[in-house]
């Protein structure tokens, strides 16, 4: 409990530790030579996730340091000054998991525009606000680190969008563009009194257990962020109706283990359409091995030429078609994988 603020430190000794493993006889500190079994080069690539993102660089730069011949592609997601593809910048991950709300609509026949949705993980993330970005739905519900934003009526897109193209969180939308049966209540609230009139003893409790909340359905449901295991086989019951109908249509899961694989095959057979994490947001990993292979096949003097951004500020116009090639990939490699779902 001590280290819980050290993220950097505990990061910058794994990632010394893993050099030191792929590193044979470099080792600092190390006089016997560590043992080898495979008997050839070891590269490893280290890709972006929670509470990462922000240390790609410097494992970049500190491999090519410690004279690790593939540095450039060691870690991916990077600034596009090393040559980097920035997930949350080019809404890599969210262009996969939106090919399966667009595949559903597609395959009956709906019409996005009229389609509702819930979305846990708010404008301020990267999934978050890529998802206000790439959609054309009528959300009626936003749960963030901040709290709740809800209008049956639909939260007004502009509104949203300017949230998502600042990452702010929902705390900074305008009140006043919520319909008058819409409200926010934020974490550190205390006794508000919603519309319909239920009092909300505690905005904290409110917001960490508003996706089970009557007031939380729509067609698709779309985490986009939150804690692992938030809907398990004990609470999955919640999400159903008196008369066994379910609260959601469609489930498109863009966070990482939102639900159990329990709660997941108690929703299917209750007839919902629930496309799980591994296939739906496997967009950030195409991005990055992409990343890894660009790295992979330019010296260091055409990698700076071709991959990196300029000292004017201008990016290399092969990065930028490159760029475009990838979220192609992406979307179509979704695509593709959803329909081998479907049938």
């Amino acid at each position: 409990m001590d280290a819980q603020d050290k993220a950097s430190v505990a990061f910058e000794k794994y990632v010394d530790a893993v050099l030191d493993l792929l590193l044979t006889g470099q080792s600092p500190g190390i006089k016997d030579r560590l043992v080898d079994r495979l008997g050839r080069d070891e590269i490893l690539f280290f890709g972006p996730d929670e509470g990462t993102a922000g240390f790609m660089d410097w494992a970049s730069q500190h491999a090519r340091k410690r004279g690790a011949p593939f540095w450039k592609a060691f870690t991916t997601g990077k600034s596009q000054t090393l040559g980097g593809i920035p997930h949350d910048i080019y809404g890599m991950t969210t262009r996969s998991v939106h090919q399966y709300v667009l595949g559903i609509i597609r395959q009956l026949g709906l019409d996005e525009s009229a389609c509702t949705k819930f979305q846990t993980g708010g404008p301020d993330g990267d999934l978050g606000s890529n998802e206000i970005k790439i959609s054309h739905d009528r959300t009626t519900a936003i749960v963030d680190g901040s709290g709740v934003l809800y209008d049956p009526k639909g939260i007004d897109r502009a509104e949203m969008t300017r949230l998502a193209h600042a990452r702010q969180m929902i705390q900074h939308f305008d009140a006043a563009k919520l319909s008058p049966e819409g409200f926010r209540v934020l974490v550190d609230d205390f006794q508000v009194t919603l519309p319909d009139g239920t009092l909300v003893q505690d905005g904290l409790s409110f917001r960490n257990t508003f996706h089970l909340n009557k007031m939380a359905a729509a067609d698709f449901f779309v985490p986009c962020g939150g804690r692992p295991e938030a809907i398990d086989i004990n609470n999955v019951g919640e999400l159903f109706e008196d008369d066994g109908s379910t609260r959601f249509k469609y489930v498109v899961e863009g966070a990482n283990l939102f639900f159990t694989q329990d709660a997941r095959l108690r929703l299917e057979k209750a007839g919902v359409h629930l496309f799980k994490d591994a296939s739906a947001n496997k967009g950030g990993v195409t991005s990055s091995s992409l990343e890894v292979l660009a790295a992979l096949s330019f010296s260091d003097e055409e990698f700076g030429k071709l991959m990196c951004q300029q000292e004017d500020g201008s990016l290399p116009a092969f990065y930028q078609e490159y760029v475009a090639d990838v979220q192609k990939a992406i979307e179509a490699n979704a695509a593709r994988e959803f329909d081998c779902l479907w049938a």
